[in-house]
């Protein structure tokens, strides 16, 4: 999916850190997390990263050093630098999801993103680059490091695509919706596996992601009157249901372990995650992203 050259990137809401940092309040939002690779215990999930990973060169009381400057958001200012840069490319991806929930959703308010490398403090606590994109209620930030998307490719075997890219940031703006629903807290609520409250609320921001997708291309920016993005393609969508693909459940456990276990899921199938992301870019629907009613997760 290639950016207008003519919309102009809004980095208001961004900012960016290298690293170290100190630690912060934890404010978990998922439970059951345990017994899958690290990167997965917090990939798209609106936790507490600080309760799952320890921190390297971490000081008894949990605190790191001073942070150091990290991503020059300067650089980014039009679609043309969201096309080439990929710092920019998620800064503008979210000025995209959010000129499509404020017109999808009354009273939205748009979250803050943060770019990191090696470790980054949020509300929730400190995190390392190993616990990959997330979002935190607390501070209301999704939070990015960059060197995660090439990890998705090399690791996890996600196409490399744009718009796989962008499906991970309009997923993690997802959970800020969620969070705005007052819904977010429902993830560690109730019993877990793969019928549970934490998949559904993953399947729910994945289903979001394919809602933005869905009007991606016609929502003009204020202030421009051209489109954010242009038109998907095929290969636009084939791109973003290889990286949902590529973060479900049973298919990391499968290469991780070589065994499937759906009673320690946190995220849903592979199958299920392609299955929502579909049905909110077939419908364009918020209504019909209802996960947590939906007797069949599609798995």
């Amino acid at each position: 999916m290639t950016f207008n050259e003519g919309m102009r990137i809004d980095t208001s809401t961004t900012s960016s850190s290298g690293g170290g940092g100190g630690g912060g309040r934890g404010l978990a939002v998922g439970g059951g997390l345990g017994g899958l690779v690290i990167v997965v215990i917090a990939l798209f999930l609106g936790v507490d990263p600080g309760t799952v990973l320890p921190q390297e060169g971490a000081g008894q009381d949990g605190s790191q050093g001073a942070e150091t400057q990290g991503f020059d958001t300067s650089q980014c200012k039009t679609g043309k630098d969201a096309n080439d840069i990929l710092g920019c490319r998620i800064i503008a991806t979210g000025n995209s999801v959010d000129g499509v929930w404020a017109q999808l959703m009354p009273g939205y308010t748009r979250p803050k993103i943060r770019l990191f490398s090696e470790n980054v403090s949020t509300a929730c606590g400190p995190a390392t680059t190993d616990v990959g994109p997330f979002y935190c209620p607390g501070d209301q930030t999704a939070y990015f490091d960059t060197a995660f998307f090439q990890e998705l490719v090399d690791r996890f075997g996600s196409s490399n695509g744009p718009l796989a890219q962008e499906y991970v940031v309009a997923h993690e703006f997802g959970h800020h919706v969620q969070d705005l629903q007052g819904t977010l807290g429902r993830a560690q609520q109730g019993p877990g596996g793969a019928e549970g409250n934490s998949v559904r609320t993953e399947l729910q921001a994945d289903c979001y992601g394919g809602v933005w997708a869905h009007y991606a291309a016609i929502t003009k920016q204020e202030g421009t009157d051209v489109t954010f993005l242009q038109p998907l393609t095929d290969k636009d969508i084939q791109d973003a249901l290889s990286a949902a693909s590529s973060v479900g459940d049973d298919r990391i456990q499968q290469s991780s372990t070589g065994q499937v276990n759906p009673e320690s899921w946190t995220h849903g199938s592979s199958a299920a995650r392609q299955y929502w992301f579909t049905e909110g870019y077939r419908t364009g629907d918020p209504k019909q992203c209802d996960t947590f009613s939906a007797t069949d997760l599609h798995e």
